[in-house]
């Protein structure tokens, strides 16, 4: 089996690569109504399913394949799964549970077979897959009950049996990456890497992990109090491919924590912001332009290996920073 860790550390050394924009962005565009969600198959659910954004990988999965091939085409290096909440954790909200082999396993081969299209294309540019792996929707480590502060939603153990679960199809599915992300609560990354762990002891072979928090405010620390060095040295005890953050903030409040993330860390670094801050309807208004201007500052401080973008970020604003990346060398280690 190729060595995929030493491939992409290989390309890393000498280019900036380029993740893929908003999945959920993208999805909007297409104004799915409830009849469009469930599709033939799920017509007569007896729970309402607009809003399972996951749940398109298997009834409009033309639309997956043009977002992915959309982000492609602007020379998008790592596109990510369709496969955010496709945990048996986060699909109980739409009582789910049992399609969480069949949701990761067809979200990964729609992003496999359109990244190999444009690695045939031109193969001096191969094309990644990212198996995204969510925070799910509980916490381990704070209560949802300010009047029980020892309250947990949910366990260690229960997180590590639901990741495990969603990990083995990705896999299965022939993701290139494991991308843990927009992590609010470092005790669940930590359950979803134990679980990766497990499956690599399982299967005899390890794929490459990123690993991606989310700095929640000006606090400038994640939801369950870690600030940007601490959370790097949590997750540290893994040769991870790269760390870094994503959603939450913009470019501009996202630089000065990847800065320090680059200063402390020795693995490659990834971000991939949000398209600005949301207004009062919840969109983001951040043009490609003022976004690129952003990301810029980035590559100026050399601070980047893999740069994209979250909320809101669109084929538009991922061709903007495709062309920037060009201009610039990536981050030493």
């Amino acid at each position: 089996m190729k060595n995929t860790f030493q491939i992409i550390s290989n390309i890393l050394q000498d280019r900036i690569l380029v993740l893929d924009g908003a999945m959920g962005t993208m999805i909007q565009r297409y104004k799915f109504n409830e009849e469009d969600y469930r599709g033939n198959r799920f017509k007569d659910y007896k729970y309402p399913l607009q809003g399972n954004n996951d749940l398109l990988s298997l009834t409009q999965p033309n639309a997956i394949r043009e977002i992915h091939e959309e982000f492609l085409d602007v020379g998008a290096d790592i596109i990510e799964t369709n496969t955010f909440s496709s945990t048996s954790v986060a699909m109980a909200d739409y009582h789910m549970e049992n399609l969480i082999y069949e949701l990761n396993f067809e979200s990964a081969k729609i992003a496999v077979n359109a990244c190999k299209k444009y690695t045939d294309l031109n193969p001096n540019k191969p094309r990644f897959v990212a198996g995204s792996i969510g925070p799910t929707n509980k916490t381990a480590s704070m209560s949802p009950d300010v009047n029980d502060p020892g309250f947990r939603a949910i366990t260690f153990d229960e997180l590590v049996v639901s990741y495990s679960e969603q990990i083995k199809a990705l896999i299965d599915g022939g993701v290139d990456i494991l991308l843990v992300e927009t992590i609010f609560d470092t005790l669940n990354a930590k359950a979803a890497l134990f679980a990766i762990t497990g499956i690599f002891d399982k299967i005899g072979y390890e794929l490459p992990i990123m690993v991606s928090g989310t700095i929640t405010d000006a606090s400038g620390r994640t939801l369950s109090g870690q600030t940007a060095e601490a959370f790097v040295t949590s997750v540290s005890h893994l040769p991870l491919l790269t760390i870094g953050f994503n959603c939450a903030l913009g470019a501009e409040l996202m630089l000065p924590y990847m800065k320090r993330v680059s200063r402390f860390s020795n693995f490659f670094t990834a971000a991939f912001p949000n398209a600005g801050l949301p207004n009062a309807f919840g969109e983001y208004d951040e043009s490609s332009t003022e976004m690129g201007k952003k990301i810029k500052k980035f590559l100026d401080e050399g601070c980047i290996n893999i740069i994209g973008g979250c909320c809101g970020t669109t084929p538009e604003h991922i061709e903007v920073i495709s062309d920037l990346v060009k201009n610039y060398k990536p981050r030493k280690k």
